[in-house]
């Protein structure tokens, strides 16, 4: 989730993982290092020897199989001719805007940011005529740095207006991470803006009814033969299925997905059933389903009857921690405990998981997460070593806040930093006061050592964005809505 120095190694494109958790791991080809370098097709006009550059087109030699060997001799499955990528950078059935909205826009807020009832917005809904003017959210944010530039990558989920079941996954550009660029329409080059992935087409597949992506890792693997490592996004498919379960103590709607299909109260006990999938791309915008070994595509299926996850999977935030170790957090509805939870699965090749229970649950009578923790970012505290999770709390009449909490090893020894949120909905009148959440954090190495924290900020009158707080140097317990840079 941040930038670090450059390293010596021959892969030609930048990791975005945390600086102290490379090494290699058995099944997967040398990781790539995190480096300070942008790639070559990030780059506007100016050339990047130190970098080689990445085809604008999803590379004809990616193979993955439709449902992945991971056994150590599994290489000569890739030759098969079923075994091709099933891409989705065609847009099948999704919305087409108009042409005026396909290119470049800037999208500031449309108040200046010093603005009390826009504090902190970075990304509005687009245009009228554009692929996120109805909806966006679920901000997946990378920072690139070389010795000349800055550069920044979001991914999020967005609706237009008129397609209520059509969610597209599209990416957003930024020199700063304040001011960001996106496109109305699909991002048709290596260096292009607008929606690059769209609800899956098979009528079998977990995520036909919506997707949101979660996190980004840049990985190589023996499993996919590139000869560079490629983006691996891990994201939420929803599907038509709707799971039924009964709870009339709680005070408000339990929503799946969060905030739109007109998530159904628990009287009525009704939400869709969501499952964690993986999808992978060479330049950011072109991507290719990986299938799980679950029948639906999916990497993992939701717990037995009595399990705390057996009504949904969602938020899959995937973290690889060392030599042979990826981790995925994710959050569920715990139907016997009444709350939100947070639970964690581990892997060694990011393909094949085992779950280890839930890490996080509701937390004290009256505070902001008493109904539980959900949607989980997680990452490691460069300067003190311990992990961090950015988590979004659900009080008891709804709320939406966004919380911390912290462990050593990253597994199942979680605290909550503090009883109080680090970031709580605005003063009325402004566009996040009714809910924050969706938390995504990104540790700066700046001399003010600040973290940012981007997030999805809901208004009392309907209104969406997605936003950034910063923390008051390294003190990760406060931050405040970003006003403009200091001079």
């Amino acid at each position: 989730m941040d930038a670090a120095s450059p390293s010596s190694s021959s892969m030609a494109l930048p990791s975005l993982q945390p600086r102290n958790t490379l090494s290699k791991v058995s099944i997967f080809q040398h990781l790539t290092p995190p480096t300070t370098l942008i790639p070559s097709w990030a780059c506007s006009t100016k050339p990047n020897n130190t970098l080689s550059p990445v085809s604008s087109k999803f590379p004809s030699f990616l193979r993955c199989s439709t449902k992945p060997d991971t056994s150590a001799n599994s290489e000569t499955q890739h030759n098969k001719q079923n075994n091709e990528p099933k891409s989705i950078s065609k847009y099948q059935n999704a919305p087409e805007p108009d042409s005026s909205s396909e290119a470049f826009s800037s999208s500031p807020p449309s108040q200046s940011p010093h603005s009390s009832s826009s504090r902190g917005l970075v990304l509005d809904l687009g245009p009228s005529n554009s692929w996120d003017s109805a909806d966006i959210g679920s901000p997946v944010v990378k920072r690139f740095l070389s010795d000349e530039e800055e550069r920044w990558y979001m991914w999020y989920h967005g609706r237009a207006k008129g397609h209520p079941s059509s969610d597209l996954v599209g990416l957003a550009i930024s020199s700063n991470g304040v001011h960001w660029e996106r496109g109305g329409g699909p991002a048709r080059s290596s260096s292009d803006v607008g929606f690059v992935m769209s609800c899956g087409k098979d009528w079998w597949a977990f995520d036909t009814g919506g997707i949101r992506p979660s996190e980004m890792v840049m990985m190589s693997s023996s499993r996919v033969r590139a000869p560079s490592a490629v983006y691996w996004l891990y994201y939420t498919g929803y599907g038509s299925d709707r799971e039924e379960f009964s709870d009339h103590s709680l005070e408000f709607s339990v929503e799946n997905p969060d905030g739109i299909n007109g998530g159904v109260s628990c009287g009525n006990g009704k939400v869709l059933k969501s499952l964690p999938g993986l999808a992978i791309s060479q330049d950011g915008r072109h991507w290719a389903r990986i299938e799980g070994e679950h029948h639906s595509g999916a990497l993992i299926d939701v717990g037995s009857e009595k399990e705390w996850d057996s009504l949904f999977i969602s938020s899959p935030q995937v973290v690889y921690h060392g030599n042979g170790d990826l981790r995925m957090y994710y959050h569920s509805f715990d139907v016997e405990k009444g709350h939100f939870g947070v639970g964690i699965a581990r892997s060694r090749d990011g393909i094949r998981w085992v779950k280890l229970g839930k890490i996080v649950g509701g937390g004290k009578g009256g505070s902001f997460d008493e109904f539980g923790a959900m949607s989980p970012c997680v990452t490691r505290n460069r300067s003190g070593g311990n992990y961090v999770m950015a988590y979004e709390g659900v009080a008891a009449d709804g709320r939406r806040s966004i919380g911390i909490a912290v462990s050593p090893d990253g597994l199942k020894e979680w605290v909550r930093l503090q009883d109080e949120a680090i970031l709580k909905p605005s003063d009325g009148g402004c566009w996040d006061d009714k809910d924050v959440g969706s938390p995504c954090l990104v540790e700066m190495d700046t001399e003010e050592n600040e973290w940012r924290l981007y997030y999805r900020g809901v208004g009392s009158g309907g209104r969406v964005g997605i936003g950034m707080a910063v923390s008051e140097g390294r003190d990760i317990g406060s931050f405040r809505r970003w006003t403009g840079f200091h001079v």
